[in-house]
């Protein structure tokens, strides 16, 4: 029976530690599984832009002998030119999988609904279950352990913290956001993580209160202001979001061994300052690497 990964939810605990497990083991040793997907194929829809999601799942297929196929909004118009449910069938043919990058999240589950084949989120308006994966990934490497682990996410309440949210209560790690009045997290999503968090034992903080968050901090995590799509909400956001740039003021409250992440691509001198960035705590570079080595780990567990 296929398989599909659309939001963290879909993931059990156990799934997600074998996933963390192997995209450790492929990373310390690529000619491993420089065949593990040998004559295996999947396709990339993508109705959005990418820089970091496209190349770290067409690399990752090509370092493990697969192949992969890039179909941008111009060759399909999926949802306008052709229906979501034929092509999901169509491709479902041809290829072993599919990773579709959507503005709606329906469109993911129309897709999963008539494919034969895993589909697995690269992005939606509601979830990017892979950079949250792979910051926990790069969580625990850093740290060598989720115990006792604060991640605190200053900024908006998008799909990155979605994902990030459940992620981190399922694993039990604390979690702290702090965003604007108006800006917070999806509330059906907060009720899902903090039931989440029960069961593990951990706590999710939400406020409007960036040093509340920022304070005694392990993990400083931020992403846009502004993602694709909200372009004419710009200035508004931009007044809404002027005291929650991740700046020097805010690190010096964290620990002195916290570490500072973004998802990318970054507005510098926006929601981030440069000093921040470029930090001896960043480890935003990193942090995108590691999208591709949890990636092939994924689509180890889906394809094979």
């Amino acid at each position: 029976m296929k398989k599909d990964l659309l939001s963290i939810q879909d993931l059990g605990s156990q799934e997600i530690f074998e996933i963390i497990n192997l995209a450790e083991d492929i990373k310390a040793d690529r000619v491993k599984y420089q065949e593990a997907l040998k004559g295996k194929s999947i396709g990339l829809i993508f109705q959005k832009p990418s820089n970091r999601t496209r190349v770290s799942f067409e690399i990752g297929m090509f370092q493990m002998g697969g192949n992969s196929i890039y179909l941008g909004s111009s060759e399909i118009g999926m949802g306008g030119r052709e229906s979501v449910k034929d092509v999901a069938c169509v491709l479902s043919r041809y290829l072993d999988g599919i990773v579709a990058r959507t503005y709606k999240h329906e469109v993911l589950e129309e897709l999963a609904k008539y494919a034969s084949v895993p589909i697995i989120n690269g992005l939606s308006d509601m979830d990017h279950p892979c950079q949250a994966l792979s910051d926990m990934f790069t969580i625990e490497e850093k740290f060598g352990t989720f115990e006792r682990v604060t991640v605190s996410y200053i900024g908006d309440g998008n799909n990155v913290l979605n994902s990030l949210m459940c992620l981190t209560a399922k694993l039990g790690v604390n979690m702290r956001v702090a965003t604007p009045k108006g800006y917070g997290p999806d509330k059906d999503i907060v009720k899902t993580a903090k039931s989440f968090a029960a069961k593990s034992g951990s706590t999710i903080d939400i406020s409007n209160d960036p040093k509340r968050a920022a304070k005694g901090a392990d993990v400083l995590y931020t992403d846009v202001w502004i993602s694709m799509g909200q372009e004419k909400e710009a200035a508004r956001r931009v007044r809404a979001f002027k005291n929650f740039q991740l700046n020097d003021r805010l690190a010096k409250l964290a620990k002195n061994t916290h570490v500072v992440m973004h998802c990318l691509p970054a507005h510098r001198g926006q929601e981030i300052t440069n000093s921040v960035m470029d930090s001896r705590h960043s480890i935003v570079y990193d942090q995108a690497e590691n999208r591709m080595h949890v990636q092939k780990a994924i689509l180890l567990k889906l394809l094979k």
